[in-house]
């Protein structure tokens, strides 16, 4: 499968803004919210690992091709 930057980037986006927006709500939160601060921190976190591991690359397409260049004449 080829390696595609627009959908690596529409994951980063949303998970680094709302995993942003977990940990600002577990950070200022008051009230019913202060109550459910580590749910919060754990939902952020968890967002920001989910998109900062969207960007890691695999070299799966690149040994692929390398393979096919290898069988040509």
């Amino acid at each position: 499968m080829a390696d595609n930057r627009i959908a690596r980037g529409i994951v980063l986006v949303p998970c680094l803004l709302l995993g942003a927006a977990f940990l600002a709500t577990a950070v200022w939160g008051q009230g019913a919210a202060a109550e459910n601060r580590n749910l919060a921190v754990g939902i952020g976190l968890g967002l920001v690992v989910a998109g900062l591991l969207s960007q890691v690359r695999t070299d799966d397409a690149t040994a692929n091709e390398s393979e096919e260049l290898d069988d040509a004449p």
